[in-house]
């Protein structure tokens, strides 16, 4: 069974920043994608960054020049490095990874951006 596993959440000042770790097990493929989503209170979920198996990436507008995507793929794993935070920036953040058809979610990290 596959499992996503994040962390490094947190609360941090403007300006800040934080960085997220997410690691899969449970799983002998190497998924197809892996990224990062975001969800704030009121609002609907949102890519913020996603990385191909081929080291292609995308990053949502609000993030360009802010946040870096990188994986491992021998080790399954996915970060995302966040540099000048912004209060706007707060949610919970949710590792995804997409393999064989399917889209797996971890169960989200809360990332807090306040002075």
């Amino acid at each position: 069974q596959v499992q996503l596993e994040e962390s490094g959440g947190g609360s941090v000042r403007p300006g800040g920043s934080l960085r997220l770790f997410c690691e899969a097990s449970g799983t002998n493929f190497r998924f197809t994608a892996m990224g990062w989503y975001r969800q704030a209170p009121g609002k609907e979920r949102e890519m913020v960054a996603s990385i191909i198996s081929i080291g292609n990436k995308n990053y949502a507008d609000f993030v360009k020049g802010r946040f870096t995507i990188s994986r491992d793929n021998v080790q399954n794993t996915v970060t995302l490095q966040m540099n000048s935070l912004k209060p706007e920036d707060t949610a919970v953040y949710y590792c995804m990874a997409k393999g064989r058809g399917r889209d797996y979610w971890g169960q989200g990290t809360q990332v807090t951006v306040s002075s």
